[in-house]
């Protein structure tokens, strides 16, 4: 079994208690067994820095709506909403490159502290903007450009430091509890925007986001420090740095197995893209607005039910075979939604892919975090976060065209059908992810 590249970390750093195995018919007796496992709450550190996860995968969704609303009030263009988009996707894949390798340098949480204060203050500027009614689209880029940057910078350090709180056999878990939270955060937030904003207006949610990023702040200073595990790893973090963790990923096969597979996945099978015009044409009789959001919402609420569930899966320690399964069972479930005339089917397919999604997200994430030394779990974590934002976009792009090309259903099914063949293709020429046990 190809576990020879697993972390050297023992010792995770935790605030008062042993990392010792629970064991699971003492603590989980009957149905509780299949349900979410909350074993990795028992840790206090982790418990602390999943709570405030709580609070900000809601407010950084009402920011993200207030965005794009803000900038279409101002143009009247969805084309500026777009360009806007561009704007923060830069920033995000160069500052979380480079982000990785700061928090493979220093104290991680020191740079949470850091990158936490700075999206907070961001998001009092958002609110300062908006209140004082200055509608410049260049000022709102700006900012977004600079949250990006922020978050960046952020997102390696924060799932970096998992590895740290929890012991390797927990990190399913722990990835399946802050998976869930987040994806919640994809159904609560546009929602609770939605019902706020004629209430108390758009420039107010993005002083909830602020709120909401002062208790992460919080949580974060009552974290243990977390600084480099060996004194070689505190360096100077320079693009060397950054290109030593893509000289990493290269070396080790099942790293890059797994960012190939989330690719896969993807790009060729997210097809966000051709919801406008799958409400509009195939389920125009169901009500244009209510299909939209229906196929919008469908796969968040697939992955949080999967989430709830994950004591079904999270234990299981073939994780990389679990990788396979879960993309190609992703998908069937896009190719049977391409499928589907009737929109409650399509609701069902998509939500069944949101499934396959939270399954792959869990034990992707256990992989990068037991596969890769701590020194090095930064920087493969900022490669990751560039996976997640870049792939989507690419997928817009992709499905878009191809819509245009062989209609909205044809490209549906056509990407969902490329990723099976091409995971399958993957797993049966590189055997290296499908025998990754821990």
């Amino acid at each position: 079994m190809d576990t020879s590249k697993s972390g050297t970390d023992s010792d995770p750093a935790t605030d008062d208690e042993p990392l010792v195995p629970v064991p699971v018919s003492a603590s989980r007796p009957g149905w509780r067994r299949w349900a979410m496992d909350t074993t990795p709450l028992r840790r206090p550190a982790f418990r602390r820095l999943w709570s405030s996860t709580i609070v900000t995968s809601v407010g950084s969704q009402l920011t993200a709506v207030a965005v794009p609303k803000q900038i279409y009030d101002i143009t009247g263009s969805s084309a500026w909403v777009g360009y806007a988009s561009i704007a923060g996707l830069l920033p995000l894949v160069v500052f979380a490159l480079w982000g990785g390798a700061i928090a493979d340098s220093m104290d991680r949480r020191k740079l949470l502290l850091i990158t936490n204060t700075g999206m907070a203050v961001t998001a009092v500027l958002f609110w300062i903007q908006a209140a004082a009614g200055l509608d410049s689209v260049l000022v709102l880029m700006v900012l977004l450009a600079l949250q990006q940057a922020f978050f960046g910078l952020n997102s390696p350090a924060r799932q970096a430091s998992i590895a740290r709180l929890v012991p390797k056999h927990e990190l399913p878990a722990a990835n399946a509890l802050g998976s869930t939270v987040m994806q919640t955060g994809l159904v609560a937030g546009p929602l609770l925007a939605g019902a706020l904003i004629p209430v108390i207006g758009l420039a107010e949610l993005y002083l909830i986001d602020a709120v909401a990023l002062c208790v992460t702040v919080w949580a974060v200073l009552r974290l243990p420090a977390l600084p480099p595990l060996t004194e070689a790893a505190s360096k100077r973090a320079g693009w060397h740095e950054v290109a030593a963790g893509f000289r990493y990923i290269a070396l080790h096969k099942v790293l890059l197995l797994s960012f190939l597979a989330d690719i896969i996945a993807m790009v060729f099978g997210m097809p966000r893209a051709l919801f406008p015009q799958l409400a509009a044409q195939t389920y125009a009789p169901y009500g244009e607005g209510l299909a939209l959001g229906l196929l919008f919402a469908a796969i968040p609420i697939g992955a949080v039910l999967g989430g709830l569930a994950s004591g079904t899966f999270s234990r299981l320690r073939r994780h990389g075979l679990m990788v396979i399964v879960a993309v190609v069972a992703w998908g069937a479930a896009i190719t049977g939604f391409g499928l589907s005339t009737s929109l409650w089917v399509a609701v069902a397919f998509l939500a069944a892919a949101g499934v396959a999604d939270m399954v792959s997200m869990v034990f992707r994430g256990a992989i990068l975090l037991s596969a890769a030394t701590d020194e090095m779990r930064g920087r493969m974590q900022g490669v990751f976060t560039v996976v997640v934002a870049g792939g989507p976009r690419l997928a817009d792009v992709l499905h878009g065209t191809a819509g245009s090309v062989f209609g909205a259903r044809g490209a549906v099914v056509g990407g969902g059908v490329l990723v099976i063949a091409a995971t399958l293709v993957l797993a049966t020429a590189t055997p290296a992810l499908r025998r990754y046990t821990i």
